[in-house]
């Protein structure tokens, strides 16, 4: 009688950004100008890989997908959060709300296990380099690729219908600004110890393993550059893999802590700090720090920027005669 008198949750409230009444319309400003530097640079990235030749090999295919990711990442989050900010009303249906789990998820998981193909791939450029275009063919890419894919769409899936099966009957009031897992989750009527035993399994299988696949390609790689006799071999080998390194390093960090500390530890405001970090900013600095480093994607960029100039100024040319 009294599970009849329930009601269930047809709806959420974020309420991520309700301390910060009268700084709304300045966060607005700040996180829309971020969002539209990050949709250029991705754009400037995939531009360049695509129209430069030279830059069509594995490191810069994975760098493309890396981007696009980041795009689609910033996409699902931040135009939503960008409506709420100017809105009264920050609401979002249920559907929509588990819809935008499994996307996020599915984006964040992929990446995940696409920097563990990353780290792969420098592995066999700088431990096999004279076989680096045998094992590192199309296929072997687009397969790492989809294996990627793969892995992170079955995290996603199994999460996120793990947590939309639980009762939603109390409050909707969501003390965030999307719909991630913890603060969703607290929101259930009850939930078992074996739901937040398997999501927490999910969350190592997608974050340990890929990191100990890299950690691997990176013992192999280090034992590989300290047998290279001169320093100045030994410095351009590590240059190749110092970008990958920050950008796991940023990834592995904001996720460990969101995903796999102790939940004693968990304070929405933390959260909410930490997301905006690995919803808006990172996927900004990440495509910068693999590109604004390479000496070699720079060029390429010049190239492209000085042969794009130089198409206009023919077109136009050739319409004012």
């Amino acid at each position: 009688m009294e599970r009849s008198n329930e009601t269930n949750v047809s709806e959420f409230v974020f309420l991520g950004f309700s301390a910060l009444v009268g700084f709304q319309q300045l966060l607005f400003v700040v996180f829309l100008l971020l969002y539209l530097f990050t949709l250029g640079i991705n754009a400037v990235i995939l531009s360049t890989i695509l129209l430069e030749r030279t830059l069509h090999t594995p490191m810069y295919f994975f760098l493309g997908i890396l981007s696009s990711f980041e795009t689609c990442y910033t996409f699902i989050i931040v135009p939503k959060m960008l409506v709420d900010l100017l809105a009264q009303k920050k609401t979002i249906s249920f559907v929509g709300c588990a819809i935008q789990m499994l996307t996020f998820l599915f984006l964040g998981c992929s990446h995940s296990f696409l920097l563990a193909a990353m780290g792969y791939d420098r592995y066999v450029a700088i431990c096999n380099p004279l076989r680096y275009t045998v094992l590192m063919g199309h296929r072997m890419c687009l397969g790492l690729v989809a294996a990627a894919c793969a892995c992170g769409f079955t995290v996603a899936l199994v999460t996120t219908s793990l947590i939309f099966h639980l009762p939603f009957h109390s409050s909707n009031e969501l003390h965030h600004f999307f719909c991630d897992i913890s603060p969703v989750l607290k929101l259930a009527s009850h939930h078992t110890h074996l739901s937040q035993m398997v999501i927490f399994m999910l969350g190592i299988f997608a974050l340990v393993i890929p990191l100990l696949l890299i950690l691997a390609s990176y013992i192999h790689i280090i034992s590989a550059i300290l047998k290279i006799p001169s320093t100045v071999g030994r410095y351009k080998a590590f240059s190749t893999c110092a970008s990958h390194l920050i950008v796991v390093t940023v990834h592995y960090g904001c996720a460990s802590f969101i995903y796999l500390r102790p939940k004693t530890n968990y304070t929405s405001s933390q959260d909410a700090l930490i997301s905006v970090s690995y919803t808006i900013l990172t996927p900004l600095f990440n495509p910068m720090i693999y590109s604004l480093r390479n000496k070699e994607f720079k060029a390429a960029l010049w190239r492209v920027l000085r042969k794009t100039i130089a198409e206009i100024v023919i077109l136009r040319y050739t319409l004012m005669r």
